[in-house]
């Protein structure tokens, strides 16, 4: 699964001219969301800009993964009092670290509104802000509308309200922006750390109880990092010099990361993001991520007994019995597994009496 699926997004950093539209889908702590974007071009350049000599901070192209983004969120409606232009020179914004805030399960935007607040492109702290912001230069607005994918629960703060009712217009601005990186630009190392991040975040998002869709994403982000280190071996990971959330380790030891160590990280995403896909009703899903993990480390119970679980709630009984099994072997005499054997057993016997009664009738 991933919670990031876009579609029909254009290049919001070709250069054109005029306004740009285009339409993907986002995840928030209450759910999956659409967001139409409205780019508006800016054909001249702000004085802002031009007087900067702070080379840290960026006017040309377009934010890139690690790039501190100073940002500005209002609705439409709140827009009278905000003056057009940035309030502050460039250099004057200039911020080591992301603004930290909680996030929010009644709330699609994560951001404070109708303040300038700084993210890092990347971390996932509002999956909608970034991927506006992602395709749009410096000094650039945009304007955007949301509605729910499936049925989201009602959230007051920051959310539209339902379909058959107006919804307000958000309107986003990008002030400025430090140098980032594309995946293919990062060092091993670096990608690491994201990954190593992402999997962190993803675990304090499902503790939480409140933000599965988050915690979804978080561990997807991952995935997608740790796919691009499909050839590590026992190569040496350079930490030195590493544009991420957190700090490299500091001990002198070099970081070492094993074919083995790899598939081990990479089964443990899937089996988490395989937990967080059955509680969120997606079973179908949930089985794909279980089966991957238990590929890639076929000695995991976790992901076994996911795989088990997915199974049953698709029905697929033989497949559901056959994955406890497994993790019966793993773990002789675990209650978990001899109670899931037992409800499987039940549900077989339940499923032949209704196919038998119903092939009596038939035939009767």
């Amino acid at each position: 699964m991933d919670p990031n699926t876009s579609a029909g997004i254009q290049d919001g950093c070709s250069g054109n001219e005029g306004h740009d539209v285009t339409s993907f889908v986002s995840v928030c702590p209450s759910g999956l969301w659409r967001v139409q974007q409205t780019l508006m071009r800016r054909t001249r350049q702000n004085p802002h800009t031009s007087s900067v000599n702070d080379a840290s901070w960026s006017s040309d192209g377009c934010p890139k993964m690690g790039s501190l983004c100073k940002v500005r969120v209002s609705l439409k409606a709140d827009l009278e009092g905000l003056s057009s232009e940035p309030d502050l020179p460039i250099a004057e914004q200039t911020q080591e670290e992301s603004t930290s805030y909680p996030r929010s399960n009644s709330s699609v935007l994560q951001v404070p509104l109708a303040d300038w607040t700084t993210l890092r492109l990347g971390e996932g702290q509002c999956d909608v802000i970034e991927a506006c912001v992602e395709r749009m230069r410096a000094q650039e607005k945009c304007e955007i509308l949301l509605s729910p994918v499936g049925n989201v629960p009602g959230a007051s703060s920051n959310q539209p309200p339902a379909e058959d009712q107006e919804r307000p217009t958000v309107s986003v601005e990008l002030h400025s922006f430090t140098p980032g990186k594309e995946t293919w630009e990062m060092s091993t190392g670096e990608k690491l750390e994201w990954v190593r991040f992402h999997k962190e975040r993803g675990g304090a998002r499902f503790r939480s109880g409140e933000d599965l869709w988050g915690a979804a994403d978080s561990y997807s982000r991952a995935l997608k990092l740790l796919i691009t280190l499909y050839a590590l071996g026992a190569k040496k990971v350079d930490t030195e010099d590493c544009d991420c959330p957190q700090n490299p380790p500091t001990d002198a030891s070099p970081l070492l990361l094993s074919a083995s160590e790899y598939n081990t990280l990479k089964a443990e995403l899937h089996s988490n993001l395989s937990l967080c896909q059955l509680k969120l009703g997606q079973p179908e899903k949930a089985r794909a991520n279980a089966a991957k993990a238990t590929q890639l480390e076929p000695s995991g119970p976790k992901a076994w007994y996911r795989l088990g679980q997915a199974c049953q709630q698709v029905n697929e009984l033989g497949e559901a019995r056959q994955a406890f099994r497994r993790l019966l072997e793993l773990q002789p005499e675990s209650p978990v597994a001899l109670k899931a054997l037992k409800e499987v057993a039940s549900r077989e016997k339940e499923t032949n009496t209704q196919l038998a009664q119903r092939l009596s009738k038939m035939f009767s």
